[in-house]
């Protein structure tokens, strides 16, 4: 099984998945190479801090789902976490997903899972900017306070807050922040992107993973696709 590689692309760059999902298990190390290797501009990852104040890569909030013993990220210590078997892969830090998008020159795109602290982001940005890549950085999450908090400490940060609706509220809270949009893909049409173009913001969306879709919305004229498998 390969990529799905579009004939035109237009403007619209394509973000990976958790790695290359559609290939591989999702954000392990073999998903994030098989990223690099690929065409991607970016690879999407999700961030967790551990009940000992560090960083692991997983997207849900429990193990339950890929692995045998189920553990609630956010209240087991690191080193245990990093112990165990998930599906014979190891779940990675922080650091060795960010080293990943480095060593092939792709774009970060990393999702701040849940509500963190202040501090808990400091250190997220320390972790990154020591290892030369938060110009290369864009942070995502549901949570508009992650990106406030990130904001403060980096004024000009990329972030695109993610969204599973469009209303009047939504619009206010990016204009009024300077925030751009990584949204449901079955969410947008035209006038959406249009509004957030016309307001100088960027759209991303999420999960595209149907070369019909995402030819209509490379149409459509989106910033960024994020899609498990397109290429």
């Amino acid at each position: 099984m390969e990529t799905i590689k579009l004939k035109n692309y237009g403007n619209t760059k394509m973000i990976a998945h958790r790695g290359l999902s559609g290939l591989r298990l999702e954000n392990t190390i073999s998903a994030f190479n098989a990223a690099g290797r690929a065409g991607y501009y970016g690879i999407e990852s999700d961030v967790h801090v551990t009940r000992d104040g560090k960083f692991v890569i997983f997207h849900d909030d429990t193990t339950r789902r890929l692995c045998k013993i189920n553990l609630e990220i956010e209240k087991t210590e690191y080193a245990r976490l990093r112990l165990l078997p998930i599906k014979f892969h190891r779940m990675p830090n922080l650091a060795e997903y960010i080293n990943c998008c480095k060593r092939y020159n792709k774009v970060a795109v990393l999702e701040i899972k849940n509500k963190m602290s202040c501090d808990n982001i400091k250190s997220i940005i320390d972790i990154i900017t020591e290892l030369d890549y938060i110009n290369e950085t864009i942070f995502i999450s549901f949570c508009g306070e992650n990106l406030v908090n990130i904001r403060k400490i980096i004024p000009k940060q990329p972030v695109q807050f993610l969204a599973d609706n469009f209303n009047s509220d939504i619009f206010d809270m990016l204009t009024s922040n300077s925030f751009d949009l990584d949204i449901r893909f079955t969410i947008l049409n035209q006038d959406i992107v249009e509004l957030c173009h016309d307001n100088g913001i960027k759209v991303n969306c999420f999960t595209v993973n149907e070369p019909a879709d995402a030819e209509r919305l490379i149409d459509y004229g989106v910033d960024y696709i994020t899609s498990n498998i397109i290429e």
